[in-house]
């Protein structure tokens, strides 16, 4: 009989980077349990799971939904088993890029009710399960943020006021789970092609072509994925509450 492989849940798995991530994680090892909002057109992932030998079940998830997300965990643990990973990668981007003197209320709690709200009850949820077992695979919480938790970028306030939240949720996990031995991180991607950014990739791309990366380039969703399964793997234990940035030396300050 083969040996069991650990399981990881990723949410707001269907295309992008938790996509990126979910296909990674399944070539070192892992099961997927992987959510999103719309589960329709997830065939793509879900096969390329497959392919690397994983099991893998998709589950209907609104983040913001937070009186939810107990269910949600019992039945994904019902499915796979404990799990021994989560990666934190829904989210949504600000309504609309605007002046921030403009930014209204609705806006506002939309976007931190998803990120901010959701991705802690979520992440609460998950560590209480994982807190009632004993496990003999290494253990991880990772938070898939944005440049945007540091950098200021005054037409998506909301956005950023998210992002900097996470930040916070990241020290906060690491510190109530160190005694238990789980990981907690945050990784802040910079520009990546993905479908979010698909709206002003020509604005994009006319700022890496003035220097705004130093890298040169755009992210895609695998630099990102090969930095979260290396968190994933328990190597780096130790190092519970660390920042990686994720983004071509974009958030270094330099003149």
């Amino acid at each position: 009989m083969s040996e069991a492989r650990p399981l990881a849940v990723v949410t707001g798995s269907r295309r992008g980077i938790g996509a990126g991530v979910a296909v990674e994680l399944a070539a070192r090892g892992f099961d997927l349990a992987l959510t999103d909002l719309e589960v329709s057109e997830a065939d793509e992932v879900l096969a390329a799971v497959r392919l690397h030998g994983g099991r893998v079940q998709m589950f209907a998830s609104d983040l913001a939904h937070v009186h939810e997300h107990v269910e949600l965990v019992q039945r994904i643990v019902t499915w796979g088993g404990e799990i021994a990973v989560l990666v934190n990668n829904a989210g949504v981007g600000s309504p609309g890029r605007g002046d921030l003197l403009d930014i209204s209320p609705d806006a506002l709690d939309h976007v931190l009710g998803v990120n901010l709200r959701g991705t802690f009850f979520f992440t609460q949820a998950v560590a209480k399960s994982m807190a009632c077992t004993h496990s003999s695979v290494a253990r991880s919480i990772i938070t898939i943020s944005s440049v945007s938790a540091e950098m200021a970028s005054i037409e998506r306030g909301d956005y950023c006021l998210s992002k900097a939240g996470l930040g916070m949720l990241t020290k906060l996990f690491s510190l109530r789970l160190a005694p238990l031995g789980i990981g907690v991180f945050e990784v802040r991607p910079g520009v990546i092609r993905t479908p979010m950014t698909e709206g002003v990739s020509a604005k994009y791309q006319q700022r890496i072509a003035e220097g705004l990366v130093p890298m040169g380039r755009w992210g895609y969703p695998e630099d990102v994925a090969r930095v979260v399964a290396a968190l994933a793997s328990g190597q780096f234990v130790f190092a519970t509450g660390s920042v990686v940035n994720v983004d071509g030396a974009l958030s270094i300050p330099h003149f």
